[in-house]
Order: C-alpha cells, then sequence, then structure tokens
C-alpha cells in the first residue's frame, strides 16, 4: 500500500489543517506481563484435561498455536505538523502486506 509523505490533515495543536509529514514507527513486541499473556498462562493450569490437572500439566505459554491469529500486523503512522513541529500519532492502524511511504 503506498502512502503519500505529506498529508493534509487537522492539528490539535494548531486547531487547524496544516501539512503533516508521514513517518512509520516500528510496532513493539508483544510483552510478557500484558493482559492477553497472563488470561493464556491463568488457562493453562485451570484443570484441562492432562495429566495431573496442576500447573504445569500443559505446555509451556510459547508453544501454544495461535490459531486464527492475523497474519499482518497494524501498521503504526506518526504524522508530525509542518507547523508547530509536534507529533501525533493515527488512531487506528491499516492492516498491510507492505506499506510504502512515497
Amino acid at each position: 500500500m503506498k502512502i503519500p509523505k505529506v498529508v493534509k490533515r487537522f492539528c490539535k495543536t494548531c486547531k487547524k489543517h496544516t501539512l503533516q509529514k508521514v513517518s512509520q514507527n516500528k510496532k513493539k513486541m508483544a510483552r510478557s506481563l500484558s493482559k492477553g499473556s497472563k488470561v493464556r498462562a491463568r488457562l493453562r493450569g485451570r484443570a484441562r484435561g492432562v495429566g495431573n490437572l496442576g500447573r504445569y500439566s500443559k505446555p509451556a505459554v510459547t508453544k501454544f498455536k495461535r490459531t486464527g491469529a492475523k497474519e499482518t500486523k497494524k501498521t503504526d503512522f506518526r504524522f508530525t505538523c509542518e507547523v508547530c513541529k509536534k507529533m501525533s500519532c493515527q488512531p487506528y492502524g491499516l492492516r498491510a502486506k507492505r506499506v510504502e511511504i512515497v
């Protein structure tokens, strides 16, 4: 997907539409203490099926197959206002295999 280098959008600090430079930020890795990983760790020892039904009767969380997981990550765009030089993020990301800033 191709995205222009400069976009005209609303700047919250200037309170008007300005030209803004687009840059792509690298997404962070999943945190081990995030809510989702804690939930999976809790489900791991929730008396499910195999062995003595204790905490370690299931394989490690890293071995779980994430079935139905998305194959692309959301892109993280940062917009820098050319008037006040403030940076803002897009409230949503785009899913695309390859994003190119042209």
